[in-house]
């Protein structure tokens, strides 16, 4: 495919791309000071769909004229998909650490390599196969770090030792969940993003998401009132830095930058998120985390290198 030349740097707007996104599990964190899990995910989508929409109405309004009842199935599909990832995975920071949620979510793109050849009827090489046993390892790694430690005589676990780490591990469990959501999330966008135009897809997939969180939380019984005025801030932050500019600017640069580049640039979030999380919240990940996060970086890079191939 050709690239595109672009008067603004593509590489410097991934970098953005990632500051933007590296910064939602901080605002999170800061969110839920007062507000629960599922009102901040639904303020952060509902937010998201509504600074979009003024922009991406125009080309809806034409799109809708040729889309089917398939083609409107998946699309809403894909938003219940997204609106389950953002509920269990906003969830999963209530219960285990930021490093923890964040490299466990981040192995979205193995599970749509695992589950290409059936969906997408694409077959993975010796690549993806390796680079998804090395993330696995280190998905085991980083859900064992809840209730063991590393140390120079060796691995010390005590898995009935406290409460709390049965805790962090129900945590690192919804954010698993997360990441499968979003492969199931990723693979329907892949399918339906022929036919859809980029403008069309986000609003449909962020309203229906948006509108599936806010049903969950009222379900639920949660309010949307009545908390304090910085925590309407840092939610409508993390609708315009994270979901607005982070993920516009990664759909932007793949105009003018290979996929596989833009996919590999998108493992600098963890990394970003971990170095946030140590400034600001003062939560600094354990050997065994960094051990496990840097197997799952490695694999993710290893399968990306298919795509070279």
């Amino acid at each position: 495919m050709e690239n595109h030349k672009s008067v603004f740097s593509p590489v410097a707007g991934l970098f953005l791309g990632i500051i933007a996104v590296s910064s939602a599990s901080l605002l999170i964190r800061l969110a839920q000071q007062e507000a629960p899990s599922l009102v901040i995910a639904a303020v952060r989508l509902a937010a998201a769909f509504l600074i979009l929409f003024p922009f991406c109405l125009p080309r809806l309004k034409q799109d809708l004229l040729h889309f089917d009842r398939k083609t409107i199935f998946l699309v809403s599909l894909s938003g219940l998909f997204l609106a389950f990832h953002f509920a269990f995975w906003v969830t999963s920071l209530e219960y285990t650490s930021v490093t923890s949620s964040v490299v466990l979510v981040t192995t979205a793109p193995l599970w749509v390599a695992l589950l290409s050849p059936l969906v997408l009827k694409e077959k993975n090489n010796h690549w993806i196969l390796l680079g998804l046993g090395v993330a696995l390892l280190g998905s085991i790694v980083v859900a064992l770090s809840s209730s063991c430690t590393l140390a120079f005589t060796g691995v010390s676990c005590s898995f009935f030792q406290q409460s709390i780490s049965l805790r962090a591990f129900w945590g690192d469990l919804m954010a698993l969940a997360g990441a499968w959501l979003s492969g199931g999330y990723l693979l329907i966008g892949r399918k339906v993003r022929g036919k859809v135009s980029l403008q069309s897809y986000l609003i449909i997939v962020y309203g229906v998401a948006a509108l599936a969180l806010l049903l969950m939380a009222l379900i639920k019984g949660e309010r949307f009132t009545g908390y304090s005025p910085e925590i309407y801030v840092w939610m409508l932050c993390l609708a315009i830095f994270p979901q607005v500019i982070g993920h516009s600017v990664f759909n932007w640069s793949l105009k003018y930058l290979s996929a596989a580049y833009v996919s590999i640039a998108l493992l600098g979030e963890p990394v970003g998120t971990v170095i946030l999380s140590m400034i600001f919240l003062r939560e600094y990940p354990t050997l065994l985390e960094c051990v496990g996060g840097i197997l799952i970086m490695l694999g993710i890079w290893l399968a990306t290198r298919s795509q070279n191939k």
